[in-house]
């Protein structure tokens, strides 16, 4: 199975790459994390999105706040699919790191998922990798029939409680 690479711009994105670090190991699929600057770090964020495909990775999620430049950055050195977490911020509430990561110009896309979106940034990643993995998309397949299990025991309980 092709690995998935978490980059995130700053260690304050930690908690956010949690949630995706979480999702991936539930779903079995190998991942790796490295701390990389699209502007502190430019030379060693490229290098890891040139050198991506060849070191096993199918999909590449980045993490950044604020300016929000990294996933871009990645995007623009790499052909593989790159998912970009825009991460709160004390600022502007993640809105700038929003607009940063969604607003790529032509040729050079980032699928973006919501502020602070780890976790479903991960499953992104997984339904990608699921295409030619049969296995994967049966536990992804469980994992959504789990989670309606999950909302139709809560419903039954407020239906039975009122």
């Amino acid at each position: 199975m092709k690995k998935v690479g978490i980059i995130m711009g700053s260690d304050s994105d930690l908690p956010v790459i949690r949630k995706a670090v979480e999702q991936l190991e539930a779903l079995g699929i190998p991942y790796e994390v490295h701390v990389y600057s699209a502007h502190r770090t430019p030379v060693q964020a490229r290098d890891f999105a040139v050198g991506a495909r060849e070191n096993g990775f199918g999909v590449l999620i980045a993490a950044a706040g604020m300016a929000a430049h990294l996933a871009g950055a990645i995007a623009a050195n790499t052909t593989l699919p790159v998912i970009g977490i825009p991460c709160r911020s004390a600022a502007l509430d993640g809105m700038d790191a929003l607009l940063a990561t969604v607003m790529m110009p032509r040729g050079i896309p980032v699928a973006t998922v919501a502020i602070d979106g780890g976790a479903n940034a991960a499953l992104l990643a997984a339904q990608i990798l699921a295409v030619e993995d049969a296995a994967l998309a049966a536990k992804l397949d469980d994992k959504r029939a789990s989670d309606a299990a999950a909302v139709l025991r809560k419903d039954a309980e407020i239906m039975q409680n009122l």
